[in-house]
């Protein structure tokens, strides 16, 4: 069965920088498209990012263009997402979840734990 498993959370100062990781087995994760999706207090999923199965369709959601990266390692079977200047509205649980094709679909079938991301001074 598949399964994810996040990892990197912590808490930051604002403008710090964290990397998650997100590491899946029981399947192959060269052949689906991934996304990150987070929480953050009293409030619902928000979408932050999603990728491809080749890592050549990557999107972000606005408020944190320029500032995240999402990436793969496809030979290591572990997503990551870069986030740097990181904000106070940037805490949230991440979670990482599997879509059930090769094309950013946004229809995901396997969620990770999540991590906890807070930042604040």
């Amino acid at each position: 069965e598949a399964r994810l498993v996040e990892s990197g959370g912590g808490l930051v100062q604002p403008g710090g920088s964290l990397r998650l990781s997100c590491a899946a087995s029981g399947f192959t994760l060269s052949n689906y498209a991934m996304g990150w999706v987070r929480q953050a207090p009293g409030k619902g999923l928000e979408w932050v990012s999603v990728i491809n199965s080749g890592g050549g369709n990557i999107r972000y959601e606005d408020s944190v263009k320029g500032r995240f990266t999402i990436s793969r390692d496809n030979a290591k079977n572990t997503l990551y997402l870069e986030m740097n200047g990181l904000k106070p509205e940037d805490t949230a649980v991440y979670y990482c979840a599997k879509d059930l094709w090769t094309i950013v679909a946004g229809v995901y079938d396997y969620w990770g734990q999540g991590t906890q991301v807070t930042v604040s001074s």
